[in-house]
C-alpha cells in the first residue's frame, strides 16, 4: 500500500540566540513579515502541501505561539461591534489540527523531533524548520519533497547548493544525482570544518519514515553537545534509503538579519506587484 504524509512537526523550542537581544522576549517564530508572523508562513506551507495535522514543539517561553493560533473571542467581538467585519478574516485560525508539546530544555533538534514520536505513531511525517522560510516558485517547498516521497516511499531531505565557505554552518550530504536534481544520499556530515563531502546542504525541510525515532532515542550528543538530527540520519543511512531534492523555492534564513530583511523586501515587493 502506498504511504501518504499527512502529519508534520515544527520544532519551535530553541532559544534563538542568533537573533538576540530581541529573542529574550519575542520568539523568532513570531518575527513579523508583512503583517504575519514567520510561523504562519510555515503553517500555510504545510496546509498548501496537503498536511492535515501539525505538532509544534515549544518551550515554556513560547506561549505567544499558542496564543496566536488560538481563537480570540474578545477581538472578534470588538471588530464586529466597531463595524470592521472585513478584518475578521485576518484573525481566523488556520483550517488544520494544531497540537503542542513542551520541550523542557533545548537539547538539540534531534531531541525536539523525538518528542513527536507519539504524534507520528507509525506514520511517515514531515519536519519544517521555522528558521527557513521558502517563497514558492510553482509549488511549496514541502510539496516538492512530497512528490519525491510518493515515487520512492523513503525518507526525503531538502537540499540547496551552498558556497563552500558557508558549508561549515550546515549539514552537508554525499550522494549521486539520479535525475532532475534528485539525489540518492549515502552520507551526511554536521557542520564540517574541512573537506565537506559536497556543496549540497540540508535546508530545513524533511520527510521521515518513523524508523528515524529508533536512532533519535539513542540520544548521542554531537556538535555543540546536543542531540543532532544529522547524526541520527547518518545512522539511518546505513540501513535504509534516503533521497535529497534541490527545491526550486527560494530559501530565506530568518535567523540572520540579512535573510530576514531580504525576505521582508521580497514579500513587500511581491505584494505591491499584486496590488497594481
Amino acid at each position: 500500500m502506498m504511504k501518504t504524509v499527512k502529519k508534520a512537526i515544527i520544532p519551535a523550542a530553541g532559544y534563538g540566540t542568533r537573533s538576540l537581544p530581541i529573542t529574550k522576549v519575542v520568539p523568532k517564530e513570531m518575527f513579523p513579515i508583512a503583517g504575519k508572523p514567520a510561523i504562519q508562513y510555515i503553517v500555510e506551507e504545510a496546509i498548501e502541501s496537503g498536511i492535515e495535522e501539525i505538532l509544534i514543539v515549544v518551550s515554556r517561553t513560547k506561549n505567544m505561539i499558542l496564543d496566536y493560533f488560538d481563537r480570540s473571542l474578545e477581538y472578534e467581538a470588538f471588530l464586529e461591534k466597531t463595524g470592521k467585519h472585513h478584518l475578521l478574516k485576518k484573525i481566523v485560525e488556520p483550517a488544520i489540527s494544531i497540537q503542542y508539546i513542551r520541550q523542557p530544555f533545548a537539547d538539540g533538534l534531534g531531541a525536539a523531533i523525538l518528542l513527536g514520536k507519539g504524534f507520528a505513531n507509525k506514520d511517515p511525517f514531515a519536519v519544517l524548520l521555522p528558521d527557513d522560510i521558502f517563497l514558492k516558485n510553482d509549488q511549496p517547498a514541502l510539496r516538492e519533497l512530497l512528490d519525491v516521497y510518493k515515487n520512492y516511499q523513503s525518507t526525503v531531505i531538502a537540499l540547496e547548493k551552498v558556497n563552500e565557505k558557508l558549508l561549515k554552518n550546515y549539514g552537508v550530504v554525499k550522494g549521486i544525482d539520479i535525475k532532475d536534481n534528485i539525489y540518492e544520499i549515502y552520507d551526511i556530515v554536521e557542520k564540517p570544518r574541512s573537506n565537506p563531502p559536497s556543496n549540497l546542504a540540508v535546508s530545513g525541510r524533511y520527510i521521515f519514515e518513523p524508523s528515524i525515532f529508533s536512532h533519535l532515542e539513542k540520544g548521542h550528543k554531537g556538535v555543540g553537545g546536543e542531540v543532532q538530527l544529522t547524526d541520527s540520519i547518518k545512522e539511518f543511512l546505513k540501513l535504509e534509503k534516503c533521497y535529497g531534492v534541490e527545491v526550486s523555492s527560494k530559501r530565506y534564513d530568518i535567523g540572520t538579519e540579512e535573510g530576514y530583511f531580504k525576505l521582508i523586501q521580497k514579500v513587500m515587493s511581491k505584494s505591491e506587484q499584486e496590488d497594481e
